[in-house]
């Protein structure tokens, strides 16, 4: 591990992130552009999820929602990675000592083998669930899975700047 702090040292120590860290206006961009990313991020992942679980859009198609709302996810995955690349860069030391920071890192590694898994197993066999009100057990557990992930990621995202 050695290795991995000195790399966020050095991370830390760039003039981009020594720019970004001290800028008075910058940091503060670069942080409201992520909260917008994960907003648009988690609130699309939120309507399938919700879907999945029979909450919202019970009439609709799953994989008809999931085709509808997946270019919006894509796009807010794309500025959360983007903007919170940035944000490490610029406290890369400080995050490195950081348990909000890690249980995060943890927890986004997880949320990530969610959808993996749920798209190489049950959502293989959408066709033949498509239209159901109630979903699958193992759909609905993805689903329940991901909200908590989420909810968790944010958490502890927002728990960074008090440890």
């Amino acid at each position: 591990m050695h290795f991995l702090q000195q790399w966020c040292q050095w991370i830390y120590d760039t003039p981009i992130g020594t720019q970004i860290r001290e800028s008075i206006y910058l940091f503060p961009i670069i942080e409201t552009v992520h909260v917008l990313g994960i907003t648009l991020l988690v609130g699309t992942i939120a309507i399938l999820d919700l879907r999945l679980l029979g909450f919202v859009l019970k009439k609709e198609p799953v994989s008809q929602v999931a085709r509808q709302i997946l270019p919006l996810t894509w796009t807010g995955f794309a500025v959360m990675a983007v903007s919170g690349l940035l944000l490490f860069w610029a406290e890369a030391a400080k995050n490195y000592v950081n348990v909000a920071f890690r249980v995060k890192v943890v927890l986004l590694f997880l949320v990530g083998l969610n959808p993996l898994l749920f798209h190489l197993t049950v959502y293989r066999r959408v066709d033949s669930w498509d239209v159901a009100p109630v979903t699958p057990l193992r759909a609905r557990t993805a689903a329940a899975l991901s909200l908590a992930l989420w909810s968790g990621i944010i958490i502890a995202g927002r728990a960074i700047a008090y440890f």
